[in-house]
């Protein structure tokens, strides 16, 4: 294996600075065509960061047919030439990152939750009870669909009856659906198998506890569900 030494980086916008290191890289023959790149763990260290930017520059890199990975064995070099084009290429790395997206998830939907918990009328909860129907349905198929997960949260955000947590989460589903790497890195690992079953039961106590008005619960089940997604995008 090619044996590189990268800089650190600052703390703005971390994964655009990997990406550009390691397409410099790359670009400069210092990594092959077929060449194997270090391992997250490797880039981790090499860059003193978390695996967070690291696996965000490195779905950049492969969103623009850089580099292929191998399932079990490891990340390849594919070409020095960008299969995408430029513009294409330039908006992966200026929209929203996934990371910022989680970030803002975790802080801002518990306050959403909670208010929806004390706010939601019999219409609101008549809504939950049938999308979550959905999703298990979904779940039980074996099936994970982003559309019915995203409309069960903005349904949430409704329930608050405030117009700003609305406009909070429209924003944010507007950044998912615009962020290619969010699409990318979500369906490698949110989406896996082992992790439909949870999901559902973790929207379902979601579900319940807003149709209870236990906004303590409510708290308590989306603060644990973001910090999961946090994980499952980030950890493992």
């Amino acid at each position: 294996m090619v044996n590189i030494n990268f800089n650190p980086v600052s703390s703005h916008k971390l994964y655009i600075q990997i990406y550009y290191q390691i397409l410099s890289e790359i670009q400069s023959g210092a990594f092959e065509i077929g060449d194997k790149l270090p391992s997250e763990r490797e880039l981790c260290e090499q860059f003193g960061v978390s695996r967070a930017p690291i696996r965000q520059a490195l779905s950049a890199l492969e969103l623009n047919g850089f580099i292929y990975s191998r399932q079990g064995e490891g990340v390849y070099v594919k070409s020095n030439q960008s299969l995408a084009e430029s513009q294409s290429s330039a908006f992966i790395l200026e929209a929203v990152s996934p990371e910022d997206i989680v970030e803002a998830r975790m802080n801002i939907e518990p306050l959403i939750v909670k208010s929806a918990a004390l706010r939601a009328t019999d219409e609101d909860i008549e809504e939950f009870q049938m999308t979550i129907k959905q999703m298990e349905q979904e779940t039980k198929a074996g099936i994970y669909a982003p559309e019915t997960d995203e409309k069960l949260h903005n349904q949430i955000a409704k329930a608050s009856h405030n117009d700003l947590y609305i406009n909070f989460m429209a924003g944010i589903s507007n950044a998912m659906k615009q962020q290619e790497m969010w699409q990318f890195i979500r369906d490698r690992t949110v989406t896996r198998p082992d992790y439909r079953d949870v999901n559902f039961r973790e929207h379902q106590l979601l579900i319940t506890a807003i149709s209870n008005h236990n906004e303590k619960e409510a708290v308590e089940f989306m603060t644990t569900h973001m910090q999961n997604l946090y994980n499952r995008y980030w950890k493992d």
